[in-house]
């Protein structure tokens, strides 16, 4: 007799996913107004939904960042509330699950308040399985006025996003991060957030509740290449710190070579003092690349000619470095990509050098 399969939530109920909001004397609000603060991405009302990048540019890429641009990685809102209650209704066209990768860190949402200048999670809005279209989610607040984040999903489109609080609550716009330019990243499939558990896990994600200074994610999973058009849109932006780390999405080591110090000195030129942190793949499995070593060498070798060139704002991360101690081996869910514990790893790899260079 075979086993009979038993739906777990049905067991715990812990695992249960609740997506039917009954509260009562509730208001539902859109985060495209005010007093909402959107961060990290843009609503293109052409397609009716958000985006991290012109459209436009991203067609004139690759097809990777043309389609990956619609994903929300970065995405944030912001706001203040005192209501005791707070539930989302999100639209999308859900992306096919991946084998490797919780359902809440691809298409799921989170959300931290602030408390004496630090950022607390508070609870995660789980996609139901199915949710083809969106869901429902909601979690209970304790009530005190605080600066409320909810985290954008980190590898699926949103079309919209409400947020619903209870009709007596306070509403207002959040305390602003601190008055700095956002940081830039740029990257391959782990700087987009493969594989975190959750969006606020992300290593740009820690970065900024460490700080509370902005930012911008431009990870392109597989598709990261320095092309002439990426180069260009780069450069028309302006962070208070570049971090670019596409070395694992160039073709080769050869195209490493053309490109990453192309970036690098059309970056400077544009913006002759900005910080540039230059970084490898992170080191565990991933070694096992045979031209993982050439292509380390040739960040590496650029930063050394930047740094003799005289330029004081170059900086290095070696990736090889960052997963390491007694756990240095759990730190992947394939040998590539970072779990949780990876990516706090590579937050506190940057984290010091970018409170060195803010002065924060």
């Amino acid at each position: 007799m075979k086993d009979k399969v038993i739906d777990l939530s049905t067991i715990d109920k812990n695992f249960k996913v609740e997506t039917t909001i009954t509260e009562p004397d509730i208001v539902w609000f859109d985060v495209k107004n005010a007093p909402f603060a959107i961060h990290g991405v843009t609503y293109d009302s052409n397609q009716g939904l958000f985006i991290r990048m012109p459209q436009e540019i991203a067609n004139k890429t690759n097809d990777g960042v043309a389609y990956l641009c619609k994903n929300t990685s970065g995405g944030r809102v912001r706001f203040r509330t005192n209501s005791k209650f707070l539930g989302i209704k999100v639209v999308y066209k859900a992306e096919p699950p991946y084998g490797h990768f919780s359902i809440t860190g691809h298409r799921g949402f989170d959300i931290y308040k602030d408390i004496k200048n630090e950022s607390v999670y508070c609870g995660s809005f789980i996609p139901p399985r199915p949710s083809p279209d969106g869901y429902s989610s909601s979690c209970e607040l304790d009530g005190q006025m605080h600066d409320y984040t909810i985290n954008f999903p980190l590898y699926n489109p949103v079309n919209e996003l409400y947020i619903a609080l209870k009709k007596d609550a306070l509403l207002s716009e959040p305390s602003p991060y601190k008055d700095i330019a956002p940081i830039l990243y740029y990257g391959s499939s782990i700087t987009q957030g493969g594989c975190a558990s959750k969006p606020g896990n992300s290593y740009q994600y820690m970065i900024c509740r460490k700080t509370n200074v902005d930012f911008v994610n431009l990870g392109f999973s597989g598709s990261a290449r320095a092309e002439d058009i990426m180069i260009n849109y780069l450069c028309s932006l302006n962070p208070s710190i570049f971090v670019y780390d596409y070395d694992h999405n160039a073709p080769s080591a050869e195209h490493l070579e053309k490109t990453h110090m192309k970036l690098f000195r059309a970056f400077r030129h544009a913006h002759p003092t900005t910080p540039v942190i230059f970084m490898t793949a992170p080191g565990n499995l991933f070694t096992r690349r045979k031209d993982y070593y050439p292509r380390h060498d040739v960040i590496y070798n650029n930063y050394l000619t930047a740094k003799n060139e005289g330029d004081k704002n170059v900086y290095f991360v070696d990736g090889y470095t960052i997963f390491e101690g007694e756990f240095f081996s759990e730190c992947t869910v394939d040998g590539v990509h970072p779990n949780d514990l990876g990516f706090s790893y590579m937050a506190k790899a940057l984290l010091p050098i970018i409170k060195d260079i803010l002065k924060i």
